[in-house]
């Protein structure tokens, strides 16, 4: 299984779209607390794949040629370059296959080749065990856990934010 990291091209509009709305599974562990609503076609050309296409703030994930997620960035600060990081696998047949644990990497030294920044964070919630291992096995380190923020079906889930410092991530990579 080859996994990479690559800006969409042109021709690949209607299948990205197509996986993004494919099912709504993954959309349990993205923040499932804040409204979404899968894009039209329309919608979807006019934002995320123009974003894509440019590939520097959203790439997507290719295994074996194929796309089946997308990594991304957003600045949480612009001014003082707090830069957050996330990853997304759309199609539920490549969960738990270690394709995240694969991609991210490419995705965060991407970042720090391509920003001017001295860290990358990630920030998730305390219902998705997975991206919280993730982070850790990747050499993030929690640097806070906001307790009982994200009310989602019922019960109270923490934000928990990782990050890793430039000279970190260079030295284990």
């Amino acid at each position: 299984m080859k996994v990479d990291i690559r800006p969409a091209k042109e021709d690949e509009l209607e299948p990205l779209h197509s996986l993004v709305i494919s099912n709504d599974e993954w959309m349990k562990f993205n923040g499932p607390y804040f409204p979404y609503s899968h894009p039209t076609l329309e919608q979807f050309e006019s934002s995320s794949f123009q974003r894509l296409l440019a590939g520097s703030d959203l790439q997507l994930i290719i295994v074996d040629d194929i796309p089946v997620g997308t990594v991304s960035c957003y600045w949480e600060c612009e001014e003082t370059r707090w830069l957050e990081a996330g990853v997304v696998i759309y199609d539920a047949q490549y969960w738990g296959k270690g394709i995240a644990a694969l991609a991210l990497p490419l995705w965060v030294s991407y970042l720090f080749e391509t920003k001017e920044i001295e860290r990358v964070g990630l920030t998730t919630w305390s219902g998705n065990p997975r991206m919280m291992s993730l982070a850790l096995k990747l050499g993030f380190q929690q640097e806070a856990r906001l307790r009982k923020v994200r009310y989602y079906k019922g019960e109270y889930y923490d934000s928990v934010k990782y990050g890793v410092l430039w000279s970190e991530w260079s030295e284990r990579n």
